[in-house]
């Protein structure tokens, strides 16, 4: 299928103005397919020749002008036209396809009560699945939608809806937005609905999901209450839609979708079993993330989608800031789970050959399919943290004041990068062009290590900076408390500017403990000197600052990733200190460190039983620290740790038998399911186990984790199975593919499943190519053996690269797996 070029786009965008859609979906025709009729109301600037996205099963008529086109001239996904300057019509009656993938118009029938639901993920080249579209950003128009929908169901969409006298619904006309923006969702969803500032607000999931979206009801209610409130303190531009719907929809390939009106969301996020307050905590910033969207994203739209960054690093910063104003009463401090979880992620991706610079030039985007990839921890996590290092260099005032110029200048309309500096320029006397081109047009991380010297009357400090970007940092100095010298005593922060004119006096004896970016409001990856060092592997529970102990847990994560720190000492670090960490975040970021990274891929595999003992013994204490029942979210964090790291069944298999760990929690579908996997790997499970485990939970999360669990089994023809189920047919959706790729490599395994590893690489080929980018994105990701730490697999795989059949998600799905590997393999030799 061709995709869309930027070249295209510009071409395309100088030619036409798009004023109107009228979109007429039919979805009572078939669990297949559905009919779809679309009128454009345009004007074409000039006479010349464009085309029309769109990718029937079969395209029943195109008028142009009320003139028929020939069927026969679609091409792919694209008919071409030929236009006299002026206004014109084109009407496209097509039958269009359901998705399984997640992709354009998903269909799901819930196992536990046999209800159907669809929903619209557009993005990107996705409209041309549902309806013909001009299909780029910078082609707003107004859309009306109607729908035909069976008779028990409701649909919902960009705008309010309303059930017509003839059974047919029809949502309000939209302001302008951008193609991908267009949303539908219809079935027979329970709803909770509510107004707020004089607009109609609601939520909706799945029937059967019901209780538990009740439950919770009032907590994600009131966080979008309030989270709408802060953003209208800080933005003077007011919420630009008709109303505020959020669905949990089934089989979502994101964490959630921001589109206008109507934000979608992957429905984990209504939870049928107990999560800690951290998991609550992220589903606040997605939902403030989202609501960023509305203003920046979708009230103003990039140009182009070299500018992706835009929409996201703004809402990843704004979700997690808003979330920490606006509910600081339930979640005191949402940045310390960024800097443990999302900073993390944007500095592995900024490490690897795929890296690219927050806002990448122009060239480096030519086509829909290369933007694709972009969608990744830079455009996200280091995006965001670029922000708050803009934020704390300009101030907040200034950086609002410019954000408000932003969307008065382009509201409804399209802007790019210059446009945004721009504007950040106007509110300040500080040389934002300069500072966005060495922040947001380079790449790599920099790296900050201190060096102290003086006498013992004073001490001076010298940063040695590696890296181009310039930094505003504050620095953390402590002493050891003279009367418990366990206890570590914090001076007055420092503020510097990196790189430096001159070292930095600190007065006083030579500090214990020296850290850089303490507050973590730069992107830079962090050393201390020898004796701070010495200091944090000893002495880490005894910072008292929560974000300054996840600074300096980063700073070992980051040691061992570049083989300055034994895998070893991180493990004995996190058995020393964890039982006496008080932020949930931290107990949870070091713990799946270590299980996932150090215990699975850093270790060589004779040193991984040792590795894994160590951490069950970890989760033991942490039980008993938490047996009084104060913290859940810890003890709830220690049960699944131990259950993961198991390399016995007996203890967990008790658990399972009675129902309960002994002093809670009790064994709820997730921690069931958790088990089961576990106990499927360890050979403790049979199908018929399995089947009767089905029978008992037979929800969307019973059929993944039951194919996670046959997955697992380690037998031949249970990984014969499998794998045909997972490359032989097209049956599985992408939770189920998904959910069988995790059970099938387990380092356990290995010998079972050596013969599979050179089987992978074409077989996730031709399945990229079949089944689209979604599914070769979910197959480089899930599905990958990334257990297989050798210098073979590395072999194979490099070789593989060259392959001109890999589509461009799958290839830079393994450009990163192997860079991971390749860092594995330097930190087992090192």
């Amino acid at each position: 299928m061709p995709v869309l070029t930027r070249e295209e786009a510009q071409t395309r965008a100088h030619l036409l103005d798009i004023q109107h859609y009228a979109v007429d979906l039919d979805l009572t025709t078939g669990d297949e397919t559905f009919e779809s009729t679309t009128v454009i109301r345009f004007t074409a600037r000039t006479a010349g020749d464009t085309f029309v996205d769109l990718k029937p099963v079969t395209l029943h008529s195109l008028h142009l002008d009320g003139e028929p086109l020939d069927p026969a001239a679609l091409d792919d996904n694209r008919v071409p036209l030929s236009l006299t300057a002026g206004e014109h019509e084109l009407r496209a009656v097509t039958t269009m396809r359901y998705s399984r993938t997640g992709e354009g118009m998903h269909r799901f029938t819930d196992p536990t009560d046999g209800e159907s639901y669809v929903y619209t993920q557009l993005f990107m080249e996705d409209v041309q699945r549902v309806f013909a579209a001009f299909d780029q950003p910078d082609l707003k128009a107004v859309f009306e939608l109607t729908v035909k929908a069976p008779d028990s169901w409701t649909v919902l969409a960009n705008g309010i809806t309303e059930q017509q006298a003839d059974g047919r619904w029809k949502a309000a006309a939209t302001p302008l937005l951008s193609t991908y923006f267009v949303c539908v969702a219809a079935g027979p969803w329970h709803s909770v609905r509510t107004e707020h500032a004089g607009l109609p607000f609601a939520i909706h999931c799945r029937r059967s999901l019901a209780p538990h979206l009740d439950a919770d009801a009032d907590e994600i209610l009131d966080i979008t209450k309030a989270c709408f409130d802060r953003f209208h303190e800080k933005f003077d531009e007011p919420y630009p839609f008709d109303s505020y719907d959020q669905a949990f929809v089934p089989e979502f390939n994101a964490g959630a979708m921001e589109n206008p009106g109507l934000v979608t969301f992957r429905d984990e996020f209504v939870y049928r079993s107990a999560v800690t307050v951290t998991e609550r905590q992220t589903r606040a910033m997605v939902i403030a993330h989202e609501m960023a969207h509305m203003w920046f994203g979708d009230l103003v739209t990039l140009r182009w989608w070299d500018d992706i960054w835009l929409n996201e690093s703004f809402a990843e910063y704004m979700g997690y800031q808003t979330v920490n104003e606006a509910c600081a009463d339930r979640f005191p401090d949402t940045w310390i789970d960024f800097g443990i979880e999302r900073k993390a992620w944007g500095y592995d991706a900024d490490q690897r050959p795929s890296t690219h610079p927050v806002a990448p030039d122009p060239d480096a985007v030519p086509d829909t399919a290369s933007a694709l990839l972009n969608f990744d921890g830079i455009s996200y996590a280091k995006g965001a943290s670029a922000l708050r290092q803009l934020v704390a260099w300009m101030g907040e005032k200034d950086f609002l004041a410019g954000i408000n110029t932003h969307f008065k200048r382009h509201r409804f309309g399209n802007a790019t990068l210059a446009d945004f500096i721009d504007n950040l320029a106007s509110a300040t006397d500080r040389d934002v062009h300069a500072w966005a081109e060495r922040w947001l047009r380079t790449t790599g991380v920099d790296t900050l290590t201190p060096e102290l010297g003086g006498d013992e009357t004073r001490t001076t400090l010298t940063v040695h900076h590696r890296g181009s970007r310039p930094h505003r940092i504050a620095v953390g100095v402590f002493d050891r408390d003279l009367v418990d010298g366990r206890r570590l005593v914090p001076r007055e922060p420092v503020e510097i500017d990196v790189p430096q004119t001159a070292p930095l006096d600190l007065p006083g004896p030579r500090p214990t403990l020296v850290v850089l970016n303490d507050g973590d409001l730069t992107y830079a990856k962090v050393r201390l000197d020898e004796d701070s060092l010495e200091t944090a592997l000893r002495g880490l529970s005894s910072i008292p600052d929560a974000l300054t102990r996840a600074l300096v847990w980063n700073t070992l994560r980051d040691m061992v990733r570049d083989g300055e720190l034994e895998p070893h000492d991180y493990l004995t670090t996190a058995d020393a200190h964890l039982c006496e960490e008080t932020d949930l975040a931290i107990v949870q970021g070091v713990l799946a460190f270590a299980r996932t990274q150090i215990a699975d891929r850093y270790l060589p595999a004779a040193d991984r039983p040792a590795a894994l003992a160590l951490l069950t013994g970890l989760a033991r204490d942490l039980l008993r620290r938490t047996e009084d029942g104060d913290n859940p979210g810890l003890r709830l964090t220690a049960v699944r740790t131990y259950i993961s790291s198991a390399t016995q069944p007996d203890t967990i298999a008790g658990w399972l038998a009675d129902g309960s760990v002994p002093g809670g929690p009790e064994i709820d579908p997730e921690l069931r399911w958790r088990i089961l996997a576990r106990l499927s790997v360890l050979g403790a499970l049979d199908n018929a186990r399995i089947d009767s485990e089905l029978a008992r939970d037979p929800s969307a999360t019973g059929q993944e984790g039951a194919a996670r669990c046959r997955a697992a089994l380690p037998t031949p023809e249970a990984k014969a199975a499998a794998w045909s189920a997972l490359f032989d047919t097209d049956d599985l959706s992408n939770y189920l593919f998904t959910a069988t790729a995790q059970g099938f490599w387990q380092p356990e395994q290995a010998d079972l499943v050596r013969e599979y590893i050179p089987r992978y690489y074409p077989a996730a080929t031709a399945l990229g190519a079949r089944r689209g980018a979604a599914m070769a994105e979910a197959a480089g990701r899930h599905a990958f053996p990334a257990h297989a730490i050798d210098a073979d697999s590395l072999a194979l795989g490099e070789a593989h690269l060259t392959d001109e059949n890999l589509t461009p998600a799958l290839h830079r799905k393994l450009v990163d797996q192997l860079a991971d590997l390749r860092r594995a393999l330097k930190v087992r030799d090192a």
